[in-house]
């Protein structure tokens, strides 16, 4: 579950569907029962009666999209739904998904939940383009890479959590000559990650993760950070990208 709230106080509230929930075949994944009754009990659990974006978790290559279109179409009328997105799809899913949705006359999918941050830019070869071309919004998962963007120190409280200190060992050149950039623009290196990401038109919002209202409220310096042209250049020469996008990032 995702909640976004504005200095006003209005929140957009976001969940997920497709972990199996009971052993037959229709009980999981984007199957049309498995939509209707997650949907049910988020609606349940979240106490309230509609849910701004709802997400499907992870491609289902076994359900027809007609049949997942057909179980969003009648969430939507029912007004328990009202945007419907994706998470950790390839760019060519998000084509058939709003390619077959358009011939229903739906609105399609909106937005796209992806792995993106400066050390995981694999998205920008076809994710990306997909979601320009058909007007989805990113929202980028992971932001700070497990916490090896926020800086050394912050970084080091998290050596116990998965391989982030296996990937800080590997990344050690790269995480230095990252700081000292950070350094030599006066910013911390978490509030210049969340930047570099907003700095793409593409990118809705980095999903963050504070422990605190501190950490929460410190990130929001990130909204005021610009780069020069020289800047984005350098932190592209220290985290490279796949190349820009598919298929001149490796065929021309």
């Amino acid at each position: 579950m995702l909640r976004v709230a504005s200095a006003v106080k209005k929140t957009v509230l976001a969940t997920k569907v497709y972990g199996d929930m009971g052993d037959w075949p229709n009980e999981g994944k984007l199957s049309a029962l498995n939509i209707k009754r997650a949907c049910e009990a988020s609606l349940k659990r979240l106490q309230t009666d509609y849910i701004d974006l709802y997400q499907m978790h992870h491609i289902d290559r076994t359900t027809p999209w007609e049949e997942i279109w057909q179980a969003m179409e009648q969430l939507v009328r029912e007004g328990k739904v009202l945007y419907i997105g994706s998470s950790n799809f390839a760019g060519w899913h998000i084509a058939q998904a709003n390619e077959i949705a358009k011939r229903r006359h739906f609105m399609g999918l909106i937005s796209e939940q992806s792995l993106y941050n400066l050390t995981e830019r694999t998205v920008e070869l076809e994710v990306i383009p997909a979601c320009e071309s058909y007007g989805l919004g990113i929202i980028p998962w992971s932001p700070l890479a497990s916490g090896i963007l926020g800086g050394s120190k912050e970084a080091g409280k998290r050596r116990s959590r998965g391989g982030t200190g296996e990937e800080m060992k590997k990344k050690a050149n790269q995480l230095e000559a990252y700081e000292n950039f950070c350094d030599s623009i006066g910013e911390k290196p978490a509030d210049v990650a969340l930047a570099w990401l907003l700095h793409n038109p593409v990118v809705t919002a980095p999903i963050i993760g504070p422990r605190t209202m501190e950490q929460f409220t410190g990130s929001l310096r990130a909204l005021d950070i610009k780069f020069t042209e020289e800047q984005l250049k350098k932190l592209d020469e220290i985290w490279p990208g796949p190349g820009g996008a598919a298929p001149e990032a490796y065929a021309w």
